[in-house]
C-alpha cells in the first residue's frame, strides 16, 4: 500500500521520502511569481513577501504532479489522503485525475474534511496502521473514524484574507469588519467553509471558549490537539500553555503554518485543532 498526501498536512516533499510516502506541494501565487510551498518557498520568506504588502492566493497540486504520482504505483494499492474538500481543490483534483486513468480501482481517495494539525495526523496513523499490516480498507474505516472527532477553530487576525478566499458562510463574512471583538472560527459540519462559532474582548477568552469545546466533545488522552500559527510563535505558545493547563493528559503540537493555509487564514491567524487518533 502507498500513501499519498498534500502538503495541507503540513509535511514537506522531503519529509515525505524520508517517510516512504508521497506528499504533493501545494501552490501559492504571490507577487506575480508561482511557488510550491515547503519546496521553491518557506514559510517564513512568504510572510516576507506579505509584509511587503504583496496579496497571495493558492491553489491545489499541479494535475501533472498529481498524475505522475498516480502513476508511479500500477500494481499496489494507494490511499491518498486529501485537505478538505471546499477550503482546497485537491480532493477534487485528484478525483478527475483518477477518472482519467484505466484499472483504477486500485486508488483510493479520501477527503480529510480537514487540513493541517489533524491531516497531519491522519497521514501519521495511516503509516502506523500500514506498518501493522492492516489492510487497505481497514486502514479506510480507521481514518473515517477519526475523521468524524476532529474539531477544528481558526482565530484570524486579518478576516480579508477569509473574505478574499470565498471560505466563509455568507453570515460569517459579515463580521469581517468587527475587529474590536477577537472572532472565533469553525469548520462547517462538512468541513467546506467557515462560520462564526464565537466572538469574544480579548484572546484568552477566545481560547477558552474553544477549551470549553474540546471538552464538551470529549477530548481526552485518546486526542491530539495542535497549535499552528501564521508567523505569531510567541502567541502561539501563549495559547499552548493556556490549553496545556486544561489537558494535562493531552499531546500537544506546535506547527509553523504553511504559506497556503496562511494564505486562506491571513498572518497573525491561529489555528486550534483536534483529533481522536
Amino acid at each position: 500500500m502507498r500513501i499519498i498526501t498534500d502538503s495541507g498536512s503540513l509535511f514537506t516533499p522531503q519529509q515525505g521520502e524520508e517517510m516512504g510516502i508521497d506528499v504533493l506541494p501545494l501552490n501559492v501565487i504571490i507577487n506575480k511569481k508561482s511557488y510550491r510551498e515547503f519546496v521553491d518557498i518557506q514559510s517564513e520568506e512568504f510572510l516576507s513577501l506579505i509584509n511587503e504588502g504583496h496579496i497571495p492566493t493558492s491553489s491545489q497540486p499541479a494535475i501533472g504532479e498529481t498524475m505522475e504520482a498516480l502513476e508511479k504505483y500500477p500494481n499496489e494499492d494507494i490511499l491518498v489522503l486529501n485537505m478538505a474538500d471546499g477550503l482546497s481543490g485537491a480532493y477534487q483534483s485528484t478525483l478527475s485525475v483518477k477518472g482519467t486513468m484505466e484499472n483504477n480501482e486500485h486508488i483510493h481517495v479520501i477527503n480529510t474534511m480537514t487540513l493541517c494539525g489533524p491531516e497531519k495526523g491522519l497521514v501519521e496513523k495511516a503509516i502506523s496502521l500500514k506498518e501493522k499490516g492492516m489492510e487497505i480498507h481497514e486502514v479506510i474505516k480507521e481514518i473515517h473514524k477519526s475523521i468524524a472527532t476532529e474539531k477544528s477553530f481558526l482565530i484570524p487576525q486579518d478576516f480579508g484574507y477569509l473574505k478574499r478566499g470565498g471560505r466563509l458562510t455568507p453570515i460569517a463574512a459579515t463580521i469581517g469588519g468587527l475587529f474590536k471583538i477577537i472572532p472565533v472560527m469553525t469548520t462547517t459540519k462538512d468541513g467546506k467553509r467557515l462560520e462564526k462559532f464565537t466572538m469574544k474582548k480579548t484572546f484568552k477568552s477566545a481560547i477558552k471558549e474553544i477549551i470549553k469545546a474540546f471538552k464538551d466533545l470529549g477530548v481526552d488522552e485518546n486526542y491530539k490537539i495542535y497549535v499552528s500559527h501564521g508567523g505569531v510563535l510567541e502567541q502561539a505558545q501563549q495559547t499552548m500553555k493556556q490549553i496545556q493547563e486544561a489537558f494535562e493528559n493531552v499531546k500537544i503540537e506546535l506547527h509553523d503554518l504553511s504559506p497556503a493555509f496562511i494564505t486562506q487564514g491571513g498572518p497573525g491567524c491561529i489555528a486550534v485543532q483536534t483529533i481522536r487518533l
